[in-house]
């Protein structure tokens, strides 16, 4: 429910939202900034998106729902020491903890584990390669941990006896969090010989998986020969720009910087002899066939228009293969096609990177996304991403080491909201793979647009320089009379009101964005709709039953004063305005004091006592709104 996430999340987030963002989709920007599109263009037009599932192993002997199983029964015993506890004051510690937090260090290397599998199915959907990396650096920590176990054996007095391993913590993956034990175990504490048993299990395990996962060969790699096909279309069957020229560009997407490498290293002789030159960034690393390999230089040359190089250089780059160090931010638009080569869990990664290209102003007709999605069946791939992303989820919600005895987010608790989050993003995967692209299209998504107001500070500037005199002119409490049509259960008020006693010194928390100014939109039913935390969509609400409407309706304001005998039976819309202000006065009262509670802030300070509104008559109307 949008309306209830922002009356919890509090006016200043949204205050400090709108100082620190920029929201601008391709319908925000359609909507409010047409002077700009006269100015500069249009978007391009948006193809459907074409969805490819190249095999994983083109001999047949290994596919991706075989290996994903088998990811999903990893046992990686070498990650959860807590299971061999054997010393008393070691299992004492875990109950004492449990106890404490109702989590403790077992119950975080249990989802630990989870958030393993999740980081290897990822890679495996990135590139066999990609997993075969991390496979091999996963089975040399059981080696070194047997290594050590083995000297322990020999000698207990040991230097380093500790039982910590740190997993493969991947910096190009930043939803992989990972959260050490505070107090790693020393070897004495556990049962060793049962622990290095269930060790060298895991690896002749893992090594099994490794040693088919390396036997896919660049010759063998489905992904590899598929995209060789994308580049040979490109170039024998360019698209074309607004000025009849062949855009022979391809922006390729991978989440691990393992896979970029992957493909620069075996695409590199393979686009030569095509005539065409290519570079690869990632967070800390750039390479390129062609000018020079620094990160702003390579894009540059991809996109010498957007990014204004000047005229005469002709190191221009065709193919940019890049991790999502660029998803974000960056203007590409010379080039018409992302290319997928694997899917982010998130989705809205993956509209992002779709926006490096389609962007206002744009000299191609059309722009596209090409996806790779690693099983054409949605169902098990989805069932199959979801066996594990729960568990790295609940990992990082309860992994973190909140000590805070306060915090009552049950297991039960945290793993429905998981499950529904998994439902969510499914349902936007879905969405994307149909060709939603925008984020304010995907259904009940919550967006950036949803919480800034730069929109209407932007309109509001442009009129008050426009109407200065006519709004110094205008007494308080001026109202107008309006339909909306589009939407007819929506009848009531919209009241702007301002809180009189306000001082120049800003509230540490207050129940308005707009604070000292609060806009509440109410039924003739008395029912709140919108209150003053949700400044937003009050005013969307305004614009949408005011929109294209410059003058008095005359019928509406004839049966407005008719209903009203000319302003003097008012007792309706005042017991409307009295419902708002108890509203606003009960709104503020809990944001104050919310950090006294469970799971709030330890900074809690008393608020202004001279501000905090106590009377109707604390608040001055500003103007309303009656829409009937």
């Amino acid at each position: 429910d949008k309306t209830e996430l922002f009356e919890n999340l509090g006016a200043e987030f949204f205050q400090l939202l709108g100082g620190v963002s920029i929201a601008r989709s391709r319908r925000h920007i359609r909507k409010y900034y047409s002077d700009v599109i006269d100015e500069y263009g249009d978007f391009p037009t948006q193809l459907p998106p074409e969805n490819c599932h190249p095999s994983t192993d083109l001999s047949g002997e290994l596919s991706y729902n075989e290996l994903a199983n088998q990811i999903g029964d990893f046992a990686l015993s070498i990650y959860r020491p807590s299971t061999y506890v054997d010393s008393e004051e070691a299992k004492q510690r875990l109950a004492d903890e449990k106890a404490r937090l109702r989590f403790n260090q077992e119950d975080r290397e249990r989802f630990l584990i989870g958030m393993m599998q999740t980081n290897f199915l990822k890679r495996l959907e990135s590139s066999a390669h990609s997993l075969s990396v991390t496979l091999e650096r996963t089975i040399k920590k059981h080696d070194d941990m047997l290594e050590k176990i083995e000297k322990f054996e020999k000698n207990s007095n040991i230097k380093d006896a500790t039982a910590d391993v740190l997993p493969d913590d991947d910096e190009d993956d930043e939803e992989f969090l990972i959260n050490r034990a505070k107090n790693p175990y020393h070897l004495k504490e556990l049962d060793c010989v049962r622990w290095k048993q269930d060790i060298i299990k895991d690896k002749q395990t893992l090594t099994e998986a490794w040693d088919k996962v390396k036997s896919i060969t660049p010759d063998r790699d489905g992904k590899l020969k598929e995209i060789k096909k994308h580049i040979k279309d490109k170039v024998d069957a360019p698209s074309e720009d607004k000025d009849g020229n062949p855009n022979r560009k391809l922006l390729i997407f991978t989440t691990f910087k393992d896979t970029a490498e992957y493909l620069y290293n075996n695409l590199s002789e393979f686009t030569e002899k095509l005539n065409l030159k290519m570079a690869m960034v990632s967070g800390d690393m750039t390479r390129t066939t062609i000018g020079q390999n620094n990160f702003n230089d390579i894009l540059t040359n991809f996109a010498p228009k957007a990014r204004n190089r000047a005229d005469g250089e002709d190191n221009n780059i065709n193919i940019v293969i890049a991790t999502d160090c660029i998803s974000e931010g960056q203007n590409l638009q010379d080039c018409d096609t992302v290319l997928n080569y694997d899917i982010h869990w998130n989705p809205v990664r993956i509209i992002q990177r779709f926006g490096r290209i389609d962007r206002i102003g744009s000299n191609n007709l059309a722009v596209r996304m090409i996806n790779y999605w690693p099983t054409e069946d949605m169902e098990v791939y989805l069932r199959l991403r979801n066996r594990v992303e729960s568990r790295m989820a609940l990992a990082d919600a309860t992994a973190s080491g909140d000590d805070d005895p306060l915090n009552e987010w049950t297991y039960e608790e945290a793993q429905m909201t998981f499950n529904n989050q998994d439902n969510f993003r499914d349902k936007q995967l879905e969405d994307i793979r149909k060709g939603d692209f925008d984020l304010d299209d995907l259904p009940d998504n919550v967006v950036m647009s949803d919480f800034t107001l730069d929109y209407f500070y932007a309109q509001l500037q442009k009129y008050i320089e426009k109407n200065k005199t006519k709004l110094e002119a205008t007494p308080d409490g001026a109202y107008a009379v309006t339909d909306y049509p589009d939407k007819p259960d929506e009848k009531g008020v919209i009241f702007f009101l301002r809180l009189q006693n306000a001082s120049d010194n800003k509230q540490q928390r207050t129940a308005s964005p707009i604070h000292p100014y609060y806009a509440v939109y109410i039924r003739n039913n008395e029912d709140i709709r919108y209150g003053s935390m949700n400044a937003k969509q009050v005013l969307d609400l305004f614009e949408a039953a005011t929109e294209n409407k410059t003058e008095a309706i005359n019928d509406l304001c004839l049966k407005f004063d008719q209903e009203t005998e000319f302003g003097e039976k008012m007792d309706d819309y005042n017991n409307l305005l009295d419902t708002v202000i108890s509203d606003i006065k009960r709104s503020h009262t809990t944001v104050q004091t919310k950090s006294m509670g469970r799971g709030g802030s330890r900074d809690f300070k008393l608020p202004i006592a001279s501000e905090a509104p106590k009377e109707s008559s604390d608040f001055k109307l500003v103007t309303w709104l009656v829409i009937t």
